[in-house]
């Protein structure tokens, strides 16, 4: 079942469950058929494991979970087929983000735009770095037209455009220090000072 999924062989992986083989295994590092899947974006076999009840939230040692993985993929394909499955928004990753904070550190405008638009999750949630997800496109993100967007949607989705760093630092004041012109101009039109 663990290399089928890893494959992203959806014949194998149904054939698994016929021979009683659980959704809920784990390989050495404690990860699951379906965060096996997510990690290498093998759709079907996700769909397939979900149908049969897969956990999107069963997390590994590195505190990974299917779900938590699209953020970092940045699959909306694999979000769709995860959120069939009823994931928890506010589950968290190693760093204590949830997957908003990844997709936005790394520019996925198409899935940061459908999480927000589809789903409930806490723009504002802060991570154990003390930084939202507002403050990671603008802090590791390149300034380039995937992160303004991203930045765009956070801030029209009420993201807090002063919520500071756990060292006072605003969004607005990294977008300056970066050089980053019109990241900070979409911060100021939301009303950072």
């Amino acid at each position: 079942m663990l290399e089928a999924a890893r494959e992203g062989d959806e014949a194998a992986v149904r054939a698994a469950l016929r021979a009683g083989a659980r959704t809920e295994a784990r390989d050495a590092k404690r990860r699951t058929p379906l965060l096996l899947a997510a990690l290498g974006d093998h759709v079907a076999a996700a769909r397939v494991l979900v149908e049969a009840g897969a956990d999107p939230d069963a997390q590994d040692e590195r505190s990974d979970s299917p779900w938590l993985v699209t953020g970092v993929t940045g699959s909306v394909r694999m979000a769709r087929v995860l959120l069939e499955a009823g994931p928890d928004l506010g589950l968290t990753n190693r760093f204590g983000g949830t997957s908003l904070i990844p997709a936005s550190e790394r520019g996925h405008v198409a899935y940061v735009r459908e999480v927000l638009e589809r789903t409930s999750i806490e723009v504002d949630h802060v991570n154990r770095l003390g930084w939202t997800a507002l403050l990671e496109a603008v802090i590791l993100g390149d300034g380039g037209p995937d992160h303004r967007k991203v930045v765009a949607l956070l801030l029209d989705h009420g993201a807090d455009p002063e919520l500071a760093d756990k060292d006072g630092v605003t969004p607005l004041e990294h977008a300056r220090r970066r050089g980053f012109d019109e990241i900070a101009r979409l911060l100021r039109d939301a009303g950072a000072r």
